[in-house]
């Protein structure tokens, strides 16, 4: 397992550096804000992939490599708007609405990750793309893992923050957490404002808690056998996911990567996009 850490003192213990750290950086207390998305470039193209039972939205954005952005539970495509500047210039970016997220519709099937790749991979069919890299926020980093373990042709290289493999990597304060019971206002809001069943976001709500309480469930084996280049990275005060637990994912995953990216938490590409932005395409570049 490589370490990567976007910390300049870093450069002491024999870890690469990228920039955006240190006091000039920003705020100390960053990680507590809950800054807007950046607004997103005009996209490409989009359109609805009808998948699975459902309305897959999508929006393309650049030209050159694939690289599909997959946004955290109870979110949208919108939030990626800080990143599709900084990612676009290089690659071809396919941004996806989760199922039931966003402007996605949804039907009565149970929620699963695995459902959600499955979602993925038919978009990629219909789009004629084999393989892509993946950056994988939160529930979208789930997602990106089961396709590594399940799915690892379809898969160049997987960047995937604030993820977890099992539900006992969740901290249990998550639900009186400040910034995150502010993100989920957002997202109600967000929901209202995009989604084709406006008036449904506390029966959506509770169909994604269903999977939450015993989702994922990666088998120590299962993240083992991964054999694709995977970044496992988190904030260093996220608010959701336990610090150990990252490091654990990133210990049985063979040749992974581990990324801590200083004073920021579970929603680092909103508390410094260039930060994020950085770490990712530095990760991406790596041989």
């Amino acid at each position: 397992m490589k370490s990567i850490t976007v910390c300049l003192t870093a450069l002491a213990i024999g870890i690469f550096a990228i920039a955006g750290c240190g006091p000039e950086a920003g705020a100390a207390e960053l990680w507590q804000t809950l800054p807007a998305p950046l607004p997103a470039p005009l996209a490409k193209a989009t359109g609805y992939a009808k998948v699975n039972g459902a309305e897959i939205y999508y929006a393309i954005y650049g030209s050159g490599e694939p690289l599909i952005l997959l946004h955290g539970g109870l979110g949208n495509t919108d939030y990626w708007g800080g990143q599709i500047a900084a990612f676009s210039a290089k690659y071809k970016v396919i941004n996806i609405a989760s199922r039931g997220h966003g402007r996605s519709t949804r039907d009565d099937q149970a929620y699963s990750y695995h459902l959600m790749a499955s979602d993925v991979l038919a978009v990629m069919d219909i789009l004629s793309i084999k393989k892509a890299s993946i950056v994988g926020w939160s529930d979208g980093g789930n997602i990106g893992i089961d396709i590594a373990v399940n799915n690892p042709d379809r898969l160049a290289r997987l960047f995937a923050f604030g993820a977890n493999f099992n539900p006992s990597g969740v901290k249990p304060t998550v639900e009186t957490d400040p910034v995150f019971g502010a993100y989920v206002e957002r997202t109600a809001a967000d929901y209202a404002r995009l989604s084709k069943t406006p008036k449904q976001f506390d029966e959506f709500v509770a169909q994604i808690s269903e999977m939450w309480a015993k989702l994922p469930n990666f088998t120590p084996e299962q993240l083992k056998s991964i054999r694709v280049p995977v970044a496992v990275a988190v904030g260093e005060y996220d608010e959701a996911i336990k610090l150990d637990h990252t490091k654990q994912m990133a210990s049985l995953i063979p040749g992974s990567t581990l990324i801590l990216l200083p004073n920021l938490s579970h929603f680092a590409m909103w508390q410094d996009p260039e930060a994020f932005n950085a770490a990712v395409l530095k990760y991406m570049d790596m041989k």
